[in-house]
């Protein structure tokens, strides 16, 4: 009976590593909600469940409520100081194992804007907008009347579509094809290319591992850009959460990672990690460089 519960379990696991990645933005900490779910499911008497996945997405999203809430409460520094982990895989998209994470082209850009919603909030989106979890279902979780919990959906919706900027270009060809003339550039040190390529009110958020730098404007990023020429040029094409990416690598670790958003041929959006302590901690794919 055990083997067969755990292979029941084990079908719903990508589905459930989904749920965690977007409530907490953390791929440890969604591994450790997954988990945490396997052992409340292995004590609890499920003899009268009859739609094991539903009940097991409460469970995750209430293991995950309660770990946003703890990391609120002992953390010194505001949530928005730290980037998301990132989805990296190779630039080919082929990785069966993060399929299911981005299936819903989960962006690092809705990411950081997810981070900065209040716990509940946070929960009522993620389950009812992404997952079509009903408010009957979400209410107990955060304890309150379905009423209440649309209302938090709405708030988080309206903070969510305020964020929004551009549809992001969903051709990863074109993408890439954006991001090599932002490289060329950089490389060849054309700061009036680099302007070009870029919307104007183009937004850098940069994660050096102790705070999270911000910059904005087509002239002011490019002229950053030519400060890391010579790294840009060393940088490996990946995807990352679905989007043209680089990492950067040497001696085979990798020592930063640039996501992009692109949107009506221009880069709307750069995030970059600059923490090698951090990105050594995250999976990635075989990297050579």
């Amino acid at each position: 009976m055990h083997e067969t519960l755990a292979d029941r379990f084990e079908e719903h696991r990508p589905h459930l590593r989904a749920v965690a990645y977007r409530m907490l933005g953390s791929l440890s900490e969604a591994e450790d909600a997954v988990q945490e779910a396997w052992i409340k499911l292995g004590r609890a008497d499920t003899a009268e469940v009859r739609n094991l996945g539903g009940w097991l997405t409460t469970v995750v999203g209430r293991v995950c409520l309660d770990m946003l809430r703890s990391r609120a409460s002992r953390r010194e520094e505001p949530l928005e100081q730290r980037l998301p982990d990132p989805v990296v895989t190779g630039a080919d998209g082929a990785d069966p194992e993060h399929e299911a994470m981005l299936a819903d082209s989960v962006g690092l850009a809705l990411m950081v804007v997810l981070q900065t919603l209040a716990p509940a909030e946070r929960l009522a989106f993620v389950l009812h907008d992404m997952f079509a979890v009903s408010f009957d279902e979400i209410a107990p979780i955060v304890d309150r009347s379905p009423a209440a919990t649309r209302q938090l959906a709405s708030r988080a919706r309206r903070r969510v579509r305020a964020a929004e900027g551009p549809a992001p270009e969903p051709d990863p060809g074109r993408q890439r094809k954006v991001v090599d003339a932002f490289l060329a550039a950089a490389r060849g040190g054309d700061f009036d290319a680099l302007v070009a390529v870029l919307d104007p009110d183009v937004l850098l958020r940069a994660d050096t591992g102790t705070d999270l730098r911000l910059l904005r404007g087509a002239a002011a990023v490019a002229g950053q850009a030519l400060t890391f020429r010579n790294a840009a040029g060393a940088g490996l094409p990946v995807l990352v959460n679905g989007a043209a990416g680089l990492v950067n690598v040497s001696d085979g670790r990798p020592r930063g990672l640039l996501a992009f958003t692109v949107a009506g041929d221009r880069i709307v959006e750069i995030d970059i990690i600059a923490d090698p302590a951090r990105l050594a901690a995250l999976p990635m794919p075989p990297l050579r460089g």
